[in-house]
């Protein structure tokens, strides 16, 4: 069920905050959103047929907001590609309800578009709102073991965050030319939730198109606020399967016999942890599901490698091959590409 609201103006960005059980978080993310100095947006509010009532209720208390209320939950996935096809701006943006957007953030995303004509995708500035001073994430990394990571993740803030490309964006912070999102077939609802973004970025990467990460669009994020925390057995089952999926459907098959065997050896050095050790049954079952869905997976791969134009020498240096990126969550920010020569 869908409240909408009559505006016969066509807005630059529409901003989508999906909720399921956000309770607090999602008021006071809501109130950052209506702070904001640039104006010329949409918000919709996405219930993904939350248990806890109080979602709605909280949305409905902020009138310039479009509250959706879906009957079943369709995680993260469902609910972003829903709010691509009811959404009119230009610019999708999506924002995690434990995000608290400072006040020009979403003017500091549209002036890099603005500034970058060439760019169709853009994330945040994420520090830690538990944690002063330190960073939530740089955009997303993707290692050459096909583990990706939030670049600086609780990582002192030092001055690391500088515009250039990264491999993915955050989904809890992202911008993206709405067009180009729904050209590219949206996020994969078969992830439900966790790497989808990390997937949508890779297919970026294959389309030779960069994200760039705008280091003074900033949110403070919470952080799994929804899912029961980055440890929950939701969270770690999802990440699992979902990176190996992420490696099936889009790895060009020259990395592939590299890639695999590396993520399984990174895999099990990660988990054999002692602080890790709790989830090995979860973890194999996660395994398990991810090679049981591996042929849907690689279905997929056909059309998404069809539609590649970016070299296997583009999307390796895309990659960090630097372990101590990875044990680190070190960012990894690259210069802008060069725009495209335009053919007289």
């Amino acid at each position: 069920m869908t409240q909408r609201r009559d505006d016969d103006k066509t807005p630059a960005v529409t901003v989508c905050v999906i909720a399921y059980n956000s309770g607090p978080t999602l008021r006071a993310c809501l109130e950052h959103l209506g702070a904001q100095t640039f104006r010329d947006f949409e918000a919709l509010v996405i219930d993904n047929a939350s248990p806890d009532p109080g979602d709605a209720t909280i949305a409905e208390a902020f009138p310039w907001a479009r509250l959706i209320r879906n009957a079943e939950n369709l995680g993260f996935t469902g609910a972003g590609n829903q709010a691509a096809r009811e959404g009119r701006g230009r610019w999708l943006v999506l924002l995690n309800p434990d995000a608290y957007a400072q006040p020009d953030w979403l003017a500091r995303l549209v002036a890099a578009a603005e500034r970058h004509a060439q760019v169709s995708s853009f994330t945040s500035r994420q520090m830690a709102a538990d944690a002063p001073g330190m960073l939530d994430g740089l955009g997303d990394v993707m290692s050459i073991t096909g583990i990706p990571y939030r670049g600086g993740y609780l990582n002192p803030d030092r001055g690391q965050a500088v515009e250039g490309e990264v491999f993915s964006p955050c989904g809890a912070a992202m911008m993206i030319d709405r067009a180009l999102f729904l050209r590219l077939g949206g996020f994969d609802e078969a992830f439900f939730c966790y790497g989808e973004d990390v997937d949508l970025g890779y297919r970026l990467q294959l389309a030779d198109e960069p994200t760039l990460l705008v280091p003074d669009a900033v949110v403070l994020h919470e952080g799994s606020a929804s899912s029961g925390g980055r440890k929950s057995e939701f969270a770690v089952f999802h990440g699992t399967r979902n990176r190996f999926w992420v490696l099936f459907k889009n790895t060009p098959a020259l990395l592939l016999p590299l890639v695999v065997p590396l993520h399984l050896l990174a895999l099990t050095a990660i988990y054999l942890r002692r602080e890790n050790r709790p989830h090995i049954r979860l973890i194999l079952r996660a395994v398990r599901a991810a090679f049981a869905g591996a042929p849907a997976m690689f279905r997929a791969r056909r059309e998404v490698q069809r539609l590649r134009t970016a070299s296997v020498l583009q999307v390796a240096k895309a990659m960090t091959w630097n372990p101590r990126d990875l044990s680190g969550r070190r960012p990894v920010i690259r210069p802008l590409r060069p725009p495209p020569r335009r053919r007289d």
